[in-house]
């Protein structure tokens, strides 16, 4: 009997030394978002796919979780949202991009199915589904809030990044986002204490300085989507966010 209580301590000590020696687990970054986060990757290709290649995958890991059509009120009301939540981890990241799938105006026809109510306030507009089912539709910024402050309270760290420009220019400048989702993003995330990219004004800049005849060739389909070139682009653009801001605990996981 002593043996065999000798033996179950010893094991029990080299179970725990075990798990003390254990190496931890790589944070994870976590990308939220459309279809220019993460595509088919055929023709049309998001930048969540060319982000690996410039990060120490041996130091983190990247989960792409964005899904092609989703708006910031479609990533929450099918759950998505909820599977990643589920999974964050105190020292994980969410990158998160939105704004491309938002705009049109909600109710319960198929076109409004992904829309919000536009800006950073509380109104909200009250939905019944033919099924007898109710929906409380908010605002974009109120979407983004509730991202931000639920990665925050698994101990995770937000980041919020405008959405990519669209191939459209107007007087030989691309448009901008800086007067609704891009702003609205940028003001929820100074609001709320944490970091914004502006990934597009950072491409944007690229755009204007190439010009609409190098930047069409991005994209082969139509103004949204663009190539594996194009993803690479904005990839690089996120990455140069990183760097910009010191302060973001990421930048040591770059590759040099």
């Amino acid at each position: 009997m002593k043996k065999i209580f000798k033996f179950a301590g010893l094991a029990c000590i080299a179970l725990i030394a075990g798990l003390a020696f254990k190496q931890p687990t790589k944070p994870v970054i976590y990308l939220i978002g459309d279809s220019t986060v993460h595509n088919s990757d055929k023709v049309q290709w998001g930048w969540g796919s060319i982000l690996p290649d410039y990060f120490d995958l041996s130091k983190i890991s990247i989960n792409n979780q964005a899904m092609a059509g989703r708006s910031t009120r479609t990533f929450i009301k099918e759950n998505r949202w909820h599977r990643v939540d589920s999974m964050l981890r105190p020292g994980d990241y969410v990158l998160m991009q939105f704004g491309h799938n938002e705009g049109s105006k909600p109710d319960t026809n198929k076109a409004g199915y992904r829309g919000v109510l536009k800006g950073t306030g509380e109104e909200t507009v009250d939905l019944t589904w033919p099924n007898g089912s109710k929906e409380t539709v908010h605002t974009y910024g109120w979407y983004l809030r509730k991202f931000i402050r639920e990665t925050k309270a698994k101990g995770a760290t937000p980041i919020v990044l405008s959405m990519i420009p669209r191939n459209e220019f107007r007087d030989g400048k691309v448009l901008r986002a800086d007067n609704d989702y891009g702003k609205w993003a940028k003001e929820i995330a100074e609001q709320e204490k944490v970091v914004f990219i502006n990934l597009n004004g950072i491409t944007a800049d690229k755009y204007d300085t190439w010009g609409a005849d190098s930047v069409k060739k991005f994209f082969p389909g139509d103004h949204t989507h663009p190539n594996k070139m194009g993803a690479t682009v904005n990839a690089e653009s996120v990455v140069a966010g990183i760097r910009a801001n010191p302060s973001i605990a990421l930048n040591k996981y770059l590759k040099k």
